[in-house]
C-alpha cells in the first residue's frame, strides 16, 4: 500500500499562532513524502528510510523515535499487539528541519499507508488528531498547523483549538522558497519566545495582535484575488518576527536578496533561526529571484504556485 503527503509553508502568523492568533498556511506539493507498506517474509516490522539513513527493525528503535512512535501509537489505537511482518519504505524530497513540515508529512503518509494496509481506514479528522499527538512528542507545544495543512492538503486559516477553516485562492500566485540550509530548531525558538513573552507580556501581546491583523488582511487579499497586496504584508510580518528574535543573519540576507531581485515582498517562514524564507514574485521574475537567493547563500530553492 502506498501513501503520499505534501510539504507546507506558513504564509503568515508563525509564532503568534501559539498564542491563539490566526495563521495562514498552504501545502507545497512540489515536495512530498512517499511511504510504501508491503507484507514481508521476515519477522517483525522493518523500516527503510534512506533519507535519514535508517535501515532497522522496529524492535531495535527506542519507543520515542519519531517513526517508531507513529507505528506504535497507531497499532495501539487499532488494538493490534502482535505486529504483522511488514516492510516499510519511506522516501522524501522535503528538506528535514527546514520548516516545510517534513516530520508531519512523514507521520501523515505513514499513518495512511499503514491504516489502509491493515484495513483500518481513518478519516482526515482521525489522521490529523493522531499526527498532532506525535507532533507534541517532538515539538513540545506545536501549534497544530503543520499536521492540519498536510492532512487536508488545502490552504488553511488556523486558530489553535478552533474548527479548521480551509479557504479558496481567488487568483493563483507564485512563491519562491529559499532554504538557508541551517536546521530550524522549532522547539528552541518557540521556547525562547515564550520566555520573552513571560518577561515582557504587554509588548509581546501587542506584537502578536499586529501579526493577527496582517493575517486577516492577507486572507481577504487571497480570497478576493488580489495576491499582489501580500508583498507589503510579508515585509511587515518579517519585521515583527525580527522583533520576536526568531530571524537570523542568514534569513535576513536571503529576504533582502529576494527584495533586491524584484520580489514583491519576503519574510521568514516557520520557526525561524534557520529553515526557510519565502518571497512573493510575479511569474516572470520567479527564476531570477530564485537564482539571486542561491547567489546569496540559499542551499536550495523551490518555486511553487499557490492555487
Amino acid at each position: 500500500m502506498k501513501a503520499s503527503a505534501p510539504g507546507k509553508i506558513i504564509l503568515f502568523g508563525e509564532h503568534a499562532v501559539v498564542y491563539n492568533r490566526p495563521a495562514l498556511a498552504v501545502p507545497v506539493t512540489q515536495v512530498h513524502v512517499d511511504v510504501k507498506v508491503s507484507d514481508s517474509l521476515r519477522e517483525g516490522i522493518f523500516i527503510n528510510a534512506p533519507g535519514i539513513d535508517l535501515h532497522a527493525g522496529l524492535n531495535s528503535l527506542p519507543a520515542d523515535h519519531p517513526i517508531a512512535s507513529v507505528i506504535l501509537r497507531l497499532f495501539q489505537l487499532f488494538g493490534i499487539s502482535q505486529f504483522p511482518p511488514l516492510d516499510i519504505s519511506i522516501t522524501s524530497t522535503i528538506p528535514v528541519a527546514s520548516g516545510l513540515g517534513s516530520g508531519a508529512a512523514v507521520s501523515v503518509a505513514l499513518i495512511r499507508a499503514l491504516a489502509v494496509h491493515v484495513a483500518y481506514p481513518l478519516t482526515n479528522e482521525q489522521v490529523n488528531e493522531l499526527v498532532f499527538e506525535i507532533e507534541k512528542l517532538h515539538h513540545g507545544t506545536p501549534s497544530g498547523i503543520d499536521n492540519t495543512v498536510i492532512t487536508y492538503n488545502k490552504p488553511v486559516y488556523f486558530i489553535k483549538g478552533q474548527p479548521i477553516e480551509t479557504f479558496k485562492v481567488g487568483k493563483p500566485f507564485m512563491i519562491v522558497i529559499g532554504d538557508t540550509g541551517i536546521p530550524a530548531p522549532t522547539k528552541e525558538s518557540v521556547g525562547d519566545v515564550r520566555s520573552l513573552w513571560l518577561r515582557d507580556t504587554v509588548n509581546f501581546e501587542n506584537l502578536f495582535n499586529e501579526i493577527s491583523q496582517i493575517v486577516l488582511i492577507a486572507r481577504r487579499s487571497i480570497e478576493s484575488g488580489e495576491p499582489e497586496l501580500l508583498g507589503k504584508l510579508m515585509d511587515h510580518n518579517h519585521a515583527l518576527l525580527q522583533q520576536l528574535t526568531v530571524s537570523s543573519p542568514e534569513l535576513d540576507k536571503l529576504v533582502e536578496a529576494a527584495r533586491n531581485a524584484g520580489a514583491l515582498g519576503a519574510k521568514l517562514s516557520g520557526g525561524g533561526r534557520g529553515g526557510n524564507m519565502i518571497a512573493l514574485v510575479e511569474q516572470a521574475k520567479a527564476e531570477s529571484v530564485a537564482s539571486a537567493l542561491i547567489s546569496a547563500g540559499a542551499r536550495q530553492t523551490i518555486i511553487t504556485e499557490i492555487s
